[in-house]
């Protein structure tokens, strides 16, 4: 079936876009890798920042100098101001979609603090702040009439004279590659934290698939050496444990029982302090102890159950371990906004760069990003399907990718592509982690073109195509293997530490450092890193490109 807009990606800003780009008359369908409740967006546990008032243009611009101030002088103004704008009538359309924040003794929507922000402005429910925003939202959809597409792998995107066509993917359940045609097209499909298997919050899916699609459709990626760790994962299984813990009073000790940071600091602050305990061979660990466990409860139920599930600690009497984990990537698709080089195709939330998050995150504000440009990329996706054709689709290339799956599963393999997976997250993490180096970043990148070489060489050990998961884990890691490329290029190019990128052969800023690093592909396979031109010059490049093609 053909769609006027097709959304790929099942978080907050994938579902607010598709919300935005029903109406009575159109077809929207969202399309997602595989379950349609599993998202990081799910998993943000902490909340969602806003000001609430509107006309408090006081404390709005107290949002908007938190968050530039975070971006570590790389972030866009005008988005941010945009963005901190916006979320007063974000938690205004999320409440009238159904979602129930905590309140406060008046009655009003409670806030709590956040790493990095300097008052309470942090809107939440519980510790399941995503969980409650997406399960609202996906009823939303439903009710408006979005279609949804679930299990289908994006392999590429189409194009016709510079305008989108439509999405190839493969269908799960049959291994069959699909094209799906539209006039519109939103990528919203999530990060590349995944890549550091093992080191990280994220699921081991979210390989940055969307980015590396964008990359062979000729588009660029922004930012790319900017990771961020977050400070409190569970030492043997990575969980989450939410800023939330920090923000309700929750103390960070080291073995020695000694407080060694501001548990409230920005998060590339904490996380290094945490990584430079663990290295002096001292443990780390939350602690909540000095807190009611009625208020624990309350406050942090799941990570309460969670903490007694996983490493059967009761945080009302006993001290959690810790470790920092890959958890938000602030690179991703150069956006203007949210929109691309390539017409009636658009980028929002944690697949896209637009200069919000600059080289590090705010705390809090990643659902709030998801959900304003979520919200502006269905408009603009609405808008342009209005005036688009639906374009031919160039069959040439979809064929590429059925010869693609029917090699991986015609030939046979000696190789343990899972092992491939797990080695390459673990050495992302050692040398491409908290904290690097010259010599750390050319064995990363020696590592990543002897992977690449292997590549061709891994097939499918099951031949059944039925939801074979083989296939599926194969192409992740092809995509895997390409971003961590970029993310390496780009760390070895800025000399200087920033934000979340800390070179310990480089530790002070750099002002001539002080702008984006971009990553093309100049042909299949070959990367390039390079400072991001200014806006002038870059807007020149645009045009130039437009009237080329």
């Amino acid at each position: 079936m053909i769609h006027d807009v097709i959304v790929i990606g099942g978080g907050i800003g994938g579902l607010m876009a598709a919300i935005e780009a029903k109406t009575p008359a159109n077809r929207v369908a969202l399309l997602t890798k595989g379950n349609l409740f599993k998202s990081n967006s799910a998993l943000a546990s902490g909340g969602i920042n806003a000001v609430l008032n509107p006309y408090n243009t006081k404390d709005i611009q107290s949002h908007i100098d938190d968050t530039t101030k975070s971006a570590y002088g790389l972030g866009d103004k005008n988005n941010i101001k945009y963005m901190c704008n916006q979320a007063p009538s974000i938690i205004k359309k999320l409440t009238q979609y159904g979602v129930n924040f905590d309140k406060d003794e008046s009655g009003n929507i409670a806030q709590r603090s956040f790493g990095g922000g300097s008052v309470r402005r942090t809107c939440f429910v519980g510790d399941t702040t995503g969980s409650q925003i997406i399960q609202t939202l996906i009823k939303k959809a439903k009710e408006v009439g979005v279609t949804f597409i679930v299990n289908n792998f994006v392999m590429n995107l189409t194009t016709y004279n510079g305008k989108i066509s439509g999405v190839v993917a493969l269908r799960r359940f049959d291994s069959s590659v699909v094209v799906y045609p539209a006039k519109s097209v939103v990528l919203a499909g999530g990060g590349y934290a995944g890549i550091y298997r093992g080191f990280s919050t994220n699921a081991s899916d979210y390989t940055g698939d969307m980015l590396a699609i964008a990359l062979r459709a000729g588009l660029r990626l922004v930012d790319m050496e900017f990771v961020q760790f977050h400070p409190t994962g569970f030492v043997a299984t990575s969980y989450l444990v939410s800023e939330a813990a920090r923000g309700e009073g929750g103390f960070l000790v080291n073995s020695d029982g000694d407080r060694f940071v501001n548990e409230l600091d920005k998060r590339d602050v904490v996380a290094r302090a945490i990584n430079e305990q663990i290295s002096l061979g001292k443990k780390v660990f939350i602690d909540l102890r000095h807190l009611s466990k009625e208020l624990i409860e309350k406050k942090l139920p799941s990570l309460y159950k969670s903490a007694f599930l996983q490493a059967g600690i009761d945080l009302a009497t006993e001290l959690l371990p810790i470790k920092p984990v890959a958890h938000y990537t602030m690179g991703g698709i150069e956006a203007d906004g949210v929109e691309t080089d390539i017409k009636g195709l658009f980028v929002c939330g944690e697949c896209a760069s637009n200069g919000v998050h600059g080289a590090n995150r705010l705390g809090g504000n990643s659902l709030l990003e998801g959900a304003v440009f979520g919200e502006l990329a269905g408009k603009k996706a609405l808008e342009n399907s209005h005036k688009a054709d639906f374009l031919p689709i160039d069959y040439s290339e979809v064929i590429k990718d059925i010869k693609l799956v029917d090699k991986i599963f015609d030939s046979e393999t000696t190789k343990n592509f899972n092992a491939m997976r797990i080695s390459l997250g673990k050495m992302m993490f050692l040398n491409v982690g908290i904290e690097r180096n010259e010599d750390g970043l050319a064995k990363a990148f020696d590592y990543i073109s002897y992977l690449r070489s292997e590549v061709p060489t891994l097939h499918c050990i099951h031949k059944e195509r039925t939801n074979n998961v083989e296939l599926i884990s194969i192409l992740e890691l092809r995509n895997s293997i390409e971003i961590s490329e970029a993310v390496i290029l780009s760390a070895l190019k800025r000399k200087e530490s920033r934000g979340a990128h800390y070179r310990s052969d480089y530790n002070i800023d750099n002002q001539e450092y002080k702008k984006s690093i971009v990553i093309e592909e100049l042909k299949r396979g070959i990367l390039r890193a390079h400072f991001k031109e200014n806006k002038f010059l870059y807007s020149i490049r645009k045009l130039f490109k437009q009237k080329a093609i």
